[in-house]
């Protein structure tokens, strides 16, 4: 609705400044249900489709019961965290909105990478096929590079906050896994 509608678009994505003005804390949910565009929505969905199943097929035998509730919190709880450095830089900028979910679907795939280490990962545009860890650490890299260079109007902080916070939620929900991701690394062949 939001492509066809300007004002729900403008009333729904993240912007600091009227989140502080306005006490509008519900952008740091909303602006991940709206996106630029059908091929940015639909690049985030392919995406969390692809990795989300692998991670929910691992929280079944994790959390048992409660894998999906914990997915749905691993998501939205990145979906807010992962714009709180967007929020503290920008809450005086009137000027700076982002949406999209691409940081709680960061999370989903760093998660992916912490219990798939080894699986495979390539891409359409890129014909390497590496190891998920080296791909995530490539890509976190690159995501704090083009952060901190900025004048983009891809929300590289988010990509990067949220794959941070993905990691951080597996560490503390399931703090062995990193023992077995040490263990897959190390008896590579």
């Amino acid at each position: 609705m939001a492509f066809r509608n300007e004002a729900l678009m403008d009333h729904l994505k993240f912007n600091a400044a009227h989140i502080k003005a306005s006490n509008e804390w519900y952008r740091f949910l909303s602006y991940g249900m709206v996106h630029a565009d059908y091929l940015h929505l639909g690049v985030n969905m392919y995406v969390l489709y692809a990795f989300g199943k692998w991670v929910v097929y691992d929280f079944n035998w994790m959390f048992d019961q409660l894998a999906n509730l914990m997915f749905v919190v691993l998501y939205f709880t990145a979906l807010a965290v992962s714009v709180v450095p967007s929020y503290f830089k920008n809450k005086n900028n009137l000027f700076y909105n982002a949406v999209g979910a691409s940081g709680a679907i960061s999370a989903v795939v760093y998660v992916s990478i912490i219990l798939n280490p080894l699986s495979s990962i390539s891409f359409i545009f890129i014909p390497i096929s590496l190891p998920a860890w080296i791909w995530g650490a490539l890509y976190l890299i690159y995501s704090m590079i083009m952060s901190k260079k900025g004048n983009t109007l891809i929300g590289h902080s988010a990509h990067f906050w949220g794959a941070v916070y993905g990691l951080l939620f597996i560490l503390v929900t399931k703090p062995q896994v990193y023992i077995l991701f040490f263990d897959k690394l190390t008896k590579v062949n």
